[in-house]
């Protein structure tokens, strides 16, 4: 993945655990829980808690978490991502709060239902967790597969948006 190099960064305490918020000039650019896989380096990012969308989503994660959004009003950046990568993740932003897809659902949706090992690589990929809800992509047989942030949060989640597990 391919970071802006004037990312802005700063650490937030989820009720999931701590996470890493990012963000550039163009939106916010990552939401990640500590450790995950495929978490950033952010050795050479600035730390900003003071950047008005970290801030903003701070906010609306917290309100998320308290169960009084399920929506987030967002600027994204997720130009980070191969052309391929930012199709899959804007296709994400379309699967409702408490819905669920599979990756085979998601592969057609987006016109290439051959693609569906690619397709979950590029969701597993998702630089910017819950605000671009990855977490609501199951296998096809409605198992819990695959969550960077790892499958109790991906449970958790689901079961906090009302999702039928």
């Amino acid at each position: 993945m391919k970071h802006d190099p004037l990312t802005v960064f700063t650490t937030w305490k989820s009720p999931l655990g701590d996470m890493i918020l990012a963000a550039t000039s163009r939106g916010l650019s990552g939401v990640w829980f500590d450790g995950q896989r495929h978490g950033p380096d952010t050795s050479a990012w600035q730390r900003d808690p003071a950047h008005p969308v970290l801030r903003q989503a701070i906010e609306q994660l917290a309100g998320y978490f308290a169960g009084t959004r399920t929506r987030f009003e967002l600027p994204l950046d997720l130009q980070a991502g191969t052309p391929f990568q930012q199709q899959v993740w804007q296709a994400l932003l379309g699967i409702a709060p408490g819905a669920t897809t599979s990756y085979g659902h998601l592969s057609a949706a987006i016109g290439k239902p051959a693609a569906v090992r690619a397709l979950g690589a590029a969701v597993g990929r998702n630089p910017v967790s819950i605000v671009v809800p990855c977490h609501r992509v199951l296998g096809a047989d409605g198992s819990l597969t695959g969550y960077a942030g790892g499958l109790d949060r991906k449970t958790a989640l689901l079961t906090l948006e009302g999702a039928s597990l």
